[in-house]
């Protein structure tokens, strides 16, 4: 029995929220993930820190903070969101180790001990990912022309162009989910012991660490002396720096 429009539309609605929602759940930023239910620092461009137990989300990031705060109001705050659209606003994400619970820390030096010139198995596991993310322009293509060809050659074709709205919705979230850029000048960097240029304002300050990951739009470094103001001392901290104000400039060994 052929469905009518009506179901056809309805089963494309259903099926394309159930893909996106997958797709929306699977894409947070990787480097931004490793520092998630930690008790982390966020350093703005504007100055603001904003300190509090991160949660990452597709559409942005909640701190919540340990304690109730008030503002300059009187009014008591106990999270602070930064939406994806105000992470231009970033200049870095701090995790300070010494702010860490006991089980955090065991956890975070096992990770380090993992990362710091990475065995051959998590080295051939990275290698086999690079491979998928080379060719994923590709795969997008191949989506495409089948979709262009379906279209045209098959019955389902017509069912295709009149559901072009939800087609196209679940691939735009495909591709903005792609959040990982192959650069190769960093891969082999991966693991090692790096510095790190930061640009604050006008000037720039350098930070050697052991480079753990990179995304499209962040770096992510780990066992780095940081301070935020010059008057600090500085404390052993995990970092995660977008790529506009962070560059990887030296191997450090």
């Amino acid at each position: 029995m052929m469905l009518n429009t009506f179901t056809i539309t309805l089963i494309f609605i259903i099926l394309s929220t159930v893909v996106v929602a997958f797709i929306r759940k699977s894409s947070r930023d990787k480097c931004m993930k490793d520092f998630s239910h930690d008790l982390v620092t966020l350093e703005e461009t504007t100055g603001k820190i904003i300190r509090g137990k991160l949660r990452v989300e597709h559409t942005g990031l909640e701190f919540t903070y340990p304690a109730k705060q008030k503002d300059k109001n009187g009014h008591d705050e106990m999270s602070c969101i930064l939406y994806k659209y105000e992470y231009s606003n970033i200049q870095t994400l701090i995790r300070y180790h010494d702010e860490l619970s006991e089980r955090c820390k065991k956890e975070r030096e096992k990770e380090l001990k993992r990362t710091y010139h990475p065995k051959f198995l998590r080295r051939l596991r990275r290698r086999i990912q690079n491979v998928f993310k080379t060719v994923r322009d590709l795969a997008m293509e191949i989506v495409n022309l089948f979709i262009s060809q379906a279209k045209r050659a098959t019955p389902a074709g017509s069912v295709l162009t009149s559901q072009k709205k939800y087609v196209s919705q679940v691939k735009e979230e495909l591709m903005g989910s792609i959040g990982t850029s192959f650069e190769p000048l960093l891969e082999r960097y991966i693991g090692n012991k790096v510095v790190l240029e930061l640009i604050k304002g006008d000037k720039i300050f350098k930070y050697p660490g052991i480079l753990k990951d990179y995304t499209a739009e962040f770096i992510e470094i780990m066992d780095v002396d940081y301070r935020i103001k010059r008057d600090q001392k500085a404390r052993k901290a995990d970092l995660v720096v977008p790529r506009k104000y962070g560059i990887i400039r030296h191997l450090g060994e």
